[in-house]
């Protein structure tokens, strides 16, 4: 891990690769989204991670194309909305992602919960699969999926395999869950690595939430870092894909300062606490 850098990219199931670190723009307006998207690609992220449900699509290509960088070293995800997990409305916002930002591709398209019954989720999935098939994706996964969601999924990916031959019923190349040191979800992650899913982690620096706690204290003393560059670095040494979120330039810039420190063995051992605490909502153990 200490070979970490701003450029790292970890290889997908898809054959597809995508930044180790992302800048994630929930919840960030779409009339400031052009101008931090490109704040964040200038300070050497390259990966941005947007939804239909943010309502910033847009913007967000916007503030891509303006940074000068080419498309093909950017990332860009969107996920299809969870009140909309159908076949038809997921083939639809497919489409119309392309559409508003312009792009001749997507890097990576998630379903953004696993909201909606089984047809449902299956039906959002094969449209997934129809849009790499037609190069309108280039990877494909979900968000908020628990062990039970992904187990569903991967039964239906190999039946398919089985009925229509290799390939037909897609791959998993991502599960985005909420991810920190008081919601490891150690069951999740396992599932994942076994099989090669990479694991993105919203909310890595749980909100702010966390940063008086006595856990981190110590961490933020030894290692001089702020409380968000201790628990980003704790994600990417854990494997993960970290998407923090800011729209204040200097914490956007100081998210991405965690490659010149490595938290030892022992300090992730303090942080391995087993707790769960989602600071978010958590579709993960939804059963329908």
């Amino acid at each position: 891990m200490s070979n970490l850098s701003i450029n790292t990219k970890y290889r997908m199931l898809s054959g597809y690769e995508i930044p180790a670190l992302g800048y994630g723009v929930y919840q960030t307006p779409a009339t400031e989204c052009a101008e931090v998207v490109q704040h964040a690609l200038k300070n050497g992220y390259k990966h941005v991670d947007s939804a239909v449900a943010y309502r910033n699509e847009q913007p967000s290509a916007e503030g891509m194309k303006a940074s000068g960088i080419a498309r093909d070293e950017l990332f860009f995800t969107s996920k299809i909305p969870p009140k909309d997990m159908n076949y038809e409305n997921s083939k639809q916002h497919i489409d119309n992602t392309l559409k508003i930002t312009g792009f001749d591709y997507v890097d990576l398209y998630l379903l953004h919960s696993p909201y909606g019954g089984k047809e449902n989720r299956i039906g959002a999935w094969k449209a997934l699969v129809e849009g790499v098939e037609a190069g309108k994706i280039r990877s494909i996964g979900v968000s908020n999926y628990g062990v039970h969601h992904l187990v569903e999924l991967e039964t239906y990916i190999k039946e398919t395999e089985n009925s229509q031959g290799k390939g037909k019923g897609g791959v998993i190349s991502i599960n985005q869950v909420e991810l920190h040191p008081w919601l490891a979800r150690k069951d999740i992650a396992d599932w994942c690595k076994q099989r090669g899913v990479l694991c993105e982690a919203y909310c890595p620096i749980v909100r702010a939430t966390k940063n008086d706690d006595p856990l981190l204290a110590p961490l933020v003393k030894k290692y001089g870092k702020t409380p968000s560059q201790v628990l980003i670095r704790w994600s990417l040494q854990m494997g993960f894909i970290p998407l923090p979120k800011s729209v204040t330039k200097s914490r956007i810039e100081e998210n991405a300062q965690v490659y010149d420190f490595e938290l030892s063995a022992e300090d992730m051992k303090t942080l391995d606490i087993e707790s769960y605490e989602p600071c978010a909502w958590d579709p993960t153990v939804s059963r329908d």
